[in-house]
């Protein structure tokens, strides 16, 4: 009972930071970044170190969140 309680608030967070990491990103041209005013951006030939960071914080988050959803299907199955 009190791991399905710790489970559930940790996907609870995962899941907050996840939204908040995608939001985060530079829209790359096309899709729904466009309509939303991500159309007009520059290509500079590469990422900076931020946002490299970013994609590697936001890559752990999900692993992370994967887990959470894992853990707690297994608490739940058994």
């Amino acid at each position: 009972m009190l791991l399905h309680l710790i489970l559930s608030i940790l996907l609870i967070i995962a899941s907050a930071l996840m939204v908040l990491l995608v939001l985060l990103h530079k829209g790359r041209g096309g899709g729904l970044s466009d309509m939303f005013g991500g159309g007009v951006s520059s290509s500079l030939g590469g990422s900076s170190v931020a946002e490299k960071n970013l994609d590697r914080l936001t890559v752990l988050t999900g692993i992370f969140w994967f887990l959470c959803v894992i853990g707690l299907g297994l608490a739940y199955a058994y």
